[in-house]
């Protein structure tokens, strides 16, 4: 059997009217196993786009994500895609047919959240 892999993209919302967000980082699910990638680069851009508050809520719960993906599920994730809050939102799970190899992994972490600039 081959392994599924799937992620879903986190978003930081500027402007829920309008649906302005910026994608921060990145939630990757290989059979099960559950890892989170950010850009401090993008969380940076943010910080100068919210109030205070706000961007600590939001870097609180980045940094959550990154400390407790042991406790999280695809269950959960796509629970999250559903009801997220005005600050921040997950994508729904979206399976590739793709080998979860790190190159995969940086290829989408590039592809939807950051690649550096050489």
């Amino acid at each position: 059997m081959k392994p599924q892999f799937q992620y879903s993209i986190v978003y930081g919302l500027l402007n829920l009217e309008l649906t302005e967000r910026l994608s921060v980082g990145i939630l990757y699910v290989n059979n099960g196993e559950i890892s989170f990638k950010y850009s401090q680069k993008k969380m940076d851009a943010l910080k100068l786009l919210m109030n205070r508050p706000e961007y600590s809520f939001l870097m609180r719960v980045i940094k959550n994500m990154e400390n407790s993906t042991k406790k999280e599920s695809p269950e959960r994730i796509n629970y999250l895609s559903r009801y997220s809050n005005n600050l921040i939102q997950f994508s729904p799970l979206t399976t590739i047919d793709l080998e979860p190899t790190p190159k995969n992994y940086k290829w989408l972490y590039e592809t939807y959240v950051y690649k550096k600039q050489h």
